[in-house]
This record gives structure tokens, sequence and C-alpha cells, in this order.
């Protein structure tokens, strides 16, 4: 895999995340929750069941009915896995007399 390419389970999510208009809090709380990316479209409300709440809505009541909060501690899917989203660790710089092994 590539440095700049993201794993395709979590590009799933960023589809589906477009796809259904969710935020960027939604998909960890979906993650979470155990939901799968392609089934979301049968909860989604599409305007046309009165009594469906919203999908973001829907995952927010199931999110804080479960855990109790709100909102995940985890930060955006399609910035990384890591605590800086991602991003390379700025060490040491390497001198570029090293034979870099």
């Amino acid at each position: 895999m590539s440095p700049g390419r993201i794993p395709e389970r979590l590009q799933v999510w960023i589809d589906t995340r477009e796809r259904h208009h969710l935020s960027h809090a939604h998909v960890p709380m979906a993650r979470e929750l155990g939901m799968n990316p392609k089934s979301l479209g049968g909860l989604d409300n599409h305007r046309q069941e009165p009594w469906k709440l919203p999908l973001p809505e829907f995952i927010e009541h199931l999110y804080a009915k479960r855990f109790g909060k709100r909102r995940p501690d985890v930060s955006r899917v399609d910035r990384g896995t890591g605590p800086h989203g991602g991003r390379p660790q700025g060490g040491e710089a390497r001198d570029d007399a090293s034979p870099g092994w």
C-alpha cells in the first residue's frame, strides 16, 4: 500500500459519508455501533417516511443510548488513524552524510 493511499475499509466509510450527507463525527459513531456502511441506505429517511429520524439524528440517538455520551473521542476517519491524524512525527532530522540504514 502506498503512503498516500487510504485503506479500502476506511474508503467505504468516506464514500458512505458523502452519499448520506453525514458529518465527520457521525462516521466514528456508526463504526463504534457496528453499523454496516453498505446497509445505511435502508436506515436513511429519504423524506418519504415521516416516522423515521433522519440518519444523522438516528446515529446520534443510538450512540447516546448505548454509550451514554453524545460524541466519540475519535477524530476524523479520512485523516488517518494515529493520534496526529496520520501525519508523520517530526522527529530528528536525518543527517545527509548518514548512510540511511
